[in-house]
C-alpha cells in the first residue's frame, strides 16, 4: 500500500488549490502519506465527502472499539506517530493529561466527557468575555503602536489568545503573568521548556480546583463543579484541552488570517472602507485559511463502501479541512479566491471548526476573538503591513501537516 501511496509535500498540503486538484477527481480517496510521517492513511478532500465522513458512524477515532484483531487494527499508523511526536521529551505520567482528549472518543463515551464542557460553555460565558477580549486587544495595538510596530503572532496573537483562557479557566489576576508563561511555553516555543511547564501547570491546576471546590466564582471551573461528577483528571484534562486546542491554533490562525488579507490589499481595503462586511468577513477568513488542514485520523469498524472506496475493517482514514473549504464543487470557480463579501448558506458554510459531534466546543468563542482582532487591525486602522519583504517571512513545518508561521512582523 505504501508503495502506492502519494507522499504529500508540506507545500502540497498548505495548497488547497495545487495541491489537492489530482486528489480530488480520483474514482476513489487515494492512499496518502503525509509530510514528516511514514504510515499512508485515506485522505479524504472533496468537501461533501468530509462532511460525510465526520457523521459517519462506521468511522470512528478509537481503535481499540473496532471488533475483532486486524491487521490494520494492530498496526502502528499516522495518529502513533503524531502523538508520539506531541508527547516526545514530556514526562511520562503527565503525557495522560494532553494525549486523552476529546478528539479522540467516540459515541456515547464522547458525548458524555463532552457534555459538561458543553454545558459550561454557555453562550452568556462567551458574550460576557467579549469586553475582556476588547480590552486585551487594545492594550496590545496600543503597545504596538508605541513601538512602530510588533510581531503578530508572537508578541499580539498569543498573548491574546493565551490571557483569553486564563481569564475563562479563572487564574487569578495574581497568578496570570506566571501561568501565561508556563502555558507559552508549553504551547509556543521551541519545545525545550514543554516539560517543565507541563508540571507547573498540571500542579497549579490541582491547586485552583481545589480552591474553586472551597469557594467557587464566576468562571468556567466553578461551572464545571458545579454538579457533575468529574474527577481532578478530568478536570485538568479539560483545562489542557483549553492550552492545547485554545491558544496555539487561534493564534496561528490570526496571523495567518492577518496575513491572508496583507496579501490581498483590495480585500483589506474594502474591509476597512465597509465595515458591515465583518460577519461576513470572519467566516469567510476561517474558510480560506482553515488552519487546522488535516483532521483526526477516523478508522473504519466494518468493510463498507465510502466515497466510491472499499474500505476494509480497522482501515485509516483522514480528512483535509483545507482542501475541503477550497472545493470548487462546493465554493463554485471562486474557492481559491478571498472574498471578504462572500455570502454563505446556513451554519458556518466552512469546515474550519469540524463538523458533527466533534465540532469544535470554542466556535463561538474563535468568532469573537476574529471580529474583534480584525476589526481593531483592519476596520480602525488601514495602515498594517510588513515589516519585512514577504519573501523573508520564516516557516515552521510540523508533522502530518504543512507550514505555519513561526512570527509575522508588522508596521501599524
Amino acid at each position: 500500500m505504501s508503495e502506492n501511496a502519494v507522499h504529500l509535500t508540506p507545500e502540497q498540503v498548505e495548497d488547497p488549490v495545487r495541491g489537492y486538484a489530482g486528489l480530488r477527481t480520483r474514482d476513489e480517496l487515494p492512499h496518502a502519506v503525509l509530510p514528516g510521517l511514514t504510515t499512508p492513511v485515506r485522505l479524504v478532500t472533496r468537501y461533501a465527502d468530509v462532511k460525510a465522513a465526520l457523521t459517519e458512524p462506521r468511522l470512528i477515532r478509537d481503535r481499540t472499539r473496532i471488533p475483532g484483531d486486524t491487521d490494520e487494527a494492530q498496526a502502528s499508523d499516522a495518529q502513533d506517530e503524531l502523538l508520539e511526536a506531541a508527547s516526545a521529551g514530556l514526562p511520562a505520567e503527565y503525557v495522560k493529561y494532553f494525549a486523552g482528549h476529546l478528539a479522540l472518543f467516540d459515541g456515547e463515551e464522547h458525548a458524555h466527557r463532552r457534555a459538561p464542557l458543553t454545558r459550561a460553555f454557555t453562550a452568556r460565558r462567551i458574550a460576557a468575555l467579549r469586553a475582556f477580549v476588547e480590552r486585551t486587544a487594545d492594550a496590545l495595538v496600543a503597545e504596538a503602536e508605541a513601538n512602530g510596530g510588533t510581531d503578530l503572532l508572537g508578541a499580539f496573537a498569543y498573548p491574546l489568545a493565551t490571557q483569553v483562557i486564563c481569564e475563562l479557566i479563572g487564574v487569578e489576576e495574581r497568578d496570570r503573568d506566571q501561568v501565561c508563561s508556563w502555558m507559552r511555553d508549553f504551547a509556543f516555543g521551541d519545545g525545550s521548556r514543554a516539560g517543565e511547564a507541563l508540571v507547573a501547570l498540571v500542579e497549579y491546576a490541582k491547586e485552583l480546583i481545589a480552591r474553586r471546590r472551597a469557594e467557587p466564582t464566576e468562571d468556567l471551573i466553578s461551572a464545571l463543579l458545579d454538579g457533575d461528577r468529574l474527577t481532578e483528571d478530568d478536570l485538568i484534562g479539560i483545562v489542557f484541552l483549553l492550552i492545547n486546542t485554545g491558544i496555539t491554533p487561534p493564534a496561528l490562525f490570526l496571523a495567518h488570517a492577518a496575513l491572508a488579507l496583507l496579501d490581498h490589499p483590495e480585500q483589506a481595503a474594502r474591509l476597512h472602507a465597509a465595515p458591515e462586511l465583518l460577519p461576513r468577513a470572519v467566516p469567510e477568513l476561517l474558510r480560506y485559511v482553515s488552519i487546522v488542514r488535516i483532521g483526526a485520523t477516523l478508522y473504519a469498524t466494518e468493510d463498507f463502501d465510502f466515497a466510491g472506496t472499499a474500505l476494509r475493517r480497522g482501515e485509516s482514514v483522514t480528512v483535509a479541512l483545507l482542501a475541503a473549504d477550497h472545493d470548487p464543487e462546493e465554493f463554485g470557480d471562486g474557492a481559491g479566491r478571498l472574498d471578504v463579501g462572500r455570502e454563505f448558506g446556513r451554519g458556518d458554510g466552512h469546515l474550519a471548526f469540524g463538523h458533527g459531534a466533534h465540532y469544535c466546543i470554542g466556535a463561538a468563542l474563535g468568532r469573537l476573538v476574529t471580529s474583534v482582532v480584525l476589526d481593531r487591525l483592519f476596520v480602525r486602522h488601514d495602515g498594517l503591513r510588513l515589516a519585512v519583504p514577504r519573501t523573508e517571512l520564516e516557516f515552521g513545518h510540523w508533522p502530518g501537516d504543512g507550514f505555519h508561521l513561526l512570527r509575522l512582523p508588522v508596521r501599524l
